[in-house]
C-alpha cells in the first residue's frame, strides 16, 4: 500500500475513532447511531440515474463538509440532534476511508479517489 493510500486510511480511522468518542462523550444512544450511521449509502441511488449523477449524489454525501457545517451550526445553536447526527455522518464517512472506499468519479462506481474498488 502507497504511503498516501495508507496516510489516507488512517485519517479516515481518525475521523471515525474521534466522532465515535464524540459521541459516547456526549451521551448519545445506541438508537440513532444505528438507525443512520448506513444512511449516507441511500445516495449511491442517485446511480439509477446513471454514473455521473450516482457520482455527484454519493460524493455529496460522502464529504466532511456538510456533517462538520451542521455540528457547527448544533454547537451554535445549542441544539443536540444536529451534533449527534453529524457525528453519526462523520462516523460512515471515516469508515468508509478506512475500509477504502472514496469519493467517486463519474466513469464508473468503482472508480475512486483512494483505488479502484
Amino acid at each position: 500500500m502507497s504511503a498516501p493510500r495508507l496516510l489516507l486510511r488512517i485519517e479516515g480511522l481518525a475521523v471515525a475513532g474521534g466522532a465515535l468518542a464524540l459521541y459516547f462523550h456526549f451521551d448519545y444512544g445506541w438508537v440513532l447511531l444505528v438507525a443512520l450511521v448506513l444512511a449516507p449509502d441511500l445516495a449511491m441511488l442517485g446511480y439509477l440515474a446513471g454514473p455521473r449523477v450516482g457520482a455527484f449524489a454519493y460524493d455529496l454525501a460522502h464529504t466532511e463538509v456538510w456533517p462538520i457545517a451542521l455540528a457547527v451550526a448544533g454547537v451554535l445553536a445549542g441544539w443536540r440532534v444536529p451534533i449527534e447526527v453529524a457525528l453519526v455522518w462523520l462516523v460512515h464517512i471515516g469508515v468508509d476511508r478506512l475500509l477504502g472506499y472514496g469519493l467517486k468519479y463519474p466513469t464508473a462506481f468503482k472508480d475512486t479517489h483512494l483505488q479502484k474498488v
